[in-house]
């Protein structure tokens, strides 16, 4: 079973497409990137903070230490580049069934079934 993006949705850019942050050096946003079984109807959402370098310089302090899973570091916003950037992680992403997948997906964005227990 492959990974398969079905869209982007971010709560914070209206318009991903025609997105032009405020400072182009400096800017962060949350972007769900729904995935789901290559050629299957389902999706499922997995977060991504999606940020500069300059950003994360000015968020955090020198002593600061960041793991950085769940970010997407860009020095400029370029949609395209974007989803090409994530279709080309999914590719890496196969297994025996969607939970497999999905664990791996989860790598790039936090998944919203992450660590859940019936």
């Amino acid at each position: 079973m492959n990974a398969e993006l079905k869209r982007l949705h971010s709560p914070d850019v209206y318009n991903l497409e025609n997105y032009r942050p405020e400072n182009p050096e400096k800017f962060s946003f949350l972007l769900q990137a729904m995935v789901g079984p290559e050629g299957k109807d389902g999706e499922e959402s997995f977060d991504i903070e999606v940020c500069t370098p300059r950003w994360l310089e000015e968020t955090y302090g020198v002593e600061d230490v960041v793991i950085g899973r769940h970010h997407l570091i860009i020095r400029e916003y370029n949609y395209e580049r974007l989803i090409q950037a994530i279709k080309d992680f999914l590719k890496q992403c196969t297994g025996e069934n969607w939970n497999e997948v999905a664990e791996k997906v989860s790598r790039l964005g936090m998944w919203e079934f992450e660590d859940y227990v019936e």
